[in-house]
């Protein structure tokens, strides 16, 4: 019998989840637990790491798991390295839905670099107004930088103060690019730096950087060990042996 794991992260994750219930697919949704207030999901959901590769293997061993789904974010790297080394030990078909990677276009101005550090040390000498749109657990290397003016946005509230002075705001996406011409415009960003997450719900920031001609420092994709891998939930549904409802 079929009993599929969905390690979440991204939107497409619970589009995903309502496809599975819809299926009745015997499934539990895991979430990570970096954010306070997750989504509701119509499956049976966990929350929390699993104690690394060798406590997901052990997971997949206790619940019966036959299908593991790795739905996380792009940038999750520790936990899709986990998953591929405990499907590898436990002999689980894996597959990782994972939504393509912006590519810059004409207009675009990226400065393309590797991790957070290179990030911190392609920003300018002079002091700028920065928006980090980043997340809250990558913003500590930000502090070898104090001259300049930093906007800060995050899904919830910070639990501690954070390493530098900054404007924060808290908000949930999808947002729009008209919201975010104005909040740029209003804080008067010079520069970006964002990670290259790809999808739909983050990609208005880098438009808007387009329109009102700003750098956007972005920061590549970690590199993941080989899996199968797939674009969209209709693949994962027939990856799995069903039919969707979608269609995309």
């Amino acid at each position: 019998m079929m009993r599929a794991l969905i390690l979440g992260g991204i939107a497409d994750a619970s589009l995903l989840a309502a496809e599975i219930a819809r299926a009745g697919i015997d499934a539990v949704y895991s979430y990570g637990g970096r954010t306070r207030a997750p989504a509701d999901q119509p499956l049976p959901t966990r929350i929390g790491g699993f104690g690394g590769a060798s406590g997901l293997a052990d997971t997949i061993r206790r619940e019966g798991i036959t299908h593991v789904i790795d739905a996380t974010h792009p940038f999750a790297a520790e936990m899709s390295r986990n998953a591929v080394e405990a499907c590898a030990e436990t002999a689980t078909p894996l597959i990782a839905l994972e939504r393509a990677p912006w590519a810059e276009v004409p207009g675009d101005n990226w400065i393309e670099v590797t991790d957070v550090h290179t990030a911190v040390d392609a920003l300018p000498e002079a002091p700028a107004n920065v928006f980090l749109a980043i997340g809250r657990q990558h913003i500590a290397p930000f502090v070898k930088r104090p001259q300049h003016a930093y906007t800060l946005r995050f899904v919830d509230p910070p639990e501690a103060s954070l390493p530098f002075a900054a404007e924060l705001i808290v908000s949930r996406g999808p947002f729009t690019l008209d919201g975010e011409l104005a909040m740029m415009r209003t804080r008067g960003i010079n520069w970006i730096v964002a990670r290259n997450s790809g999808g739909d719900g983050a990609h208005a920031k880098i438009d808007a950087a387009r329109m009102l001609g700003l750098p956007v420092i972005m920061i590549s994709r970690p590199q993941l060990p080989a899996r199968k891998r797939v674009e969209s939930v209709t693949e994962v549904m027939q990856w799995l042996g069903h039919r969707t409802c979608l269609g995309a």
